[in-house]
C-alpha cells in the first residue's frame, strides 16, 4: 500500500532548489538579456551570472540557457504565486425578531417625530415643545425673558474675560 501523504513533484523540488539569485538571473534571461547586461543590472560580475545560470540549468535539467529559461517560466507560473489572505466573509444577514409594528423602524431612522410619539418606548427630544407656535402668551413671555437673561449673562461673561485679559497683557 502507498502512503496517503503526497510526495512533492519533481517540478516542485526543482523550484525549491533554485535560489533567489538564480531566479533573478533567469528572470532577466526571460527578458532576453545577455550575461553582460544581467551582470550590470545586478551589479555582479559576468562570471557570477554565468555560474548562477549554469547551476540553474543543471537544477532544471536543461541542455541550454534558452531551455532553462523556458522551464523556469513554466515553473514560475505554477509556483511563484502571490500569497493572499483568505477572504473572510461576514455571516449572512438574518432577520431578527422585533417589537416594532409594521413600518415603524423607518420612522425611527428618519427621525419622524410624529411617528416616534406614537411609539410607547419613544423618548422625546430635548426642548421638543420649546419651538411650538401655539404657546400661551404667558409662556411666550417667560421664554423670551429666559433668552434675554441668557444673552445678558453671555455678554457680561465676555466683557469680564476681555477686561481680565487686558489687565494681564498691560500689567
Amino acid at each position: 500500500m502507498t502512503d496517503s501523504v503526497s510526495q512533492p513533484s519533481e517540478d516542485e523540488l526543482c523550484w525549491a532548489r533554485l535560489t533567489d539569485k538564480q531566479r533573478a538571473c533567469l528572470d532577466l534571461v526571460l527578458e532576453h538579456q545577455t550575461s553582460k547586461q544581467i551582470a550590470r543590472r545586478l551589479d555582479i560580475s559576468k562570471q557570477a551570472v554565468d555560474l548562477r545560470l549554469t547551476t540553474a540549468r543543471d537544477i532544471l535539467g536543461a541542455d541550454s540557457r534558452a531551455e532553462a529559461a523556458v522551464r523556469y517560466a513554466r515553473l514560475k507560473r505554477t509556483y511563484d504565486r502571490i500569497p493572499w489572505d483568505p477572504i473572510i466573509l461576514p455571516p449572512q444577514a438574518r432577520l431578527m425578531p422585533s417589537d416594532f409594528p409594521d413600518g415603524e423602524p423607518a420612522a425611527l431612522a428618519l427621525n419622524d417625530h410624529a411617528s416616534l410619539a406614537k411609539h410607547p418606548n419613544a423618548v422625546d427630544p430635548p426642548f421638543k415643545g420649546l419651538w411650538r407656535r401655539d404657546h400661551a402668551r404667558s409662556s411666550k413671555v417667560w421664554i423670551m425673558a429666559a433668552m434675554f437673561a441668557g444673552l445678558i449673562l453671555l455678554t457680561l461673561a465676555g466683557v469680564t474675560i476681555g477686561e481680565t485679559l487686558t489687565r494681564l497683557i498691560s500689567g
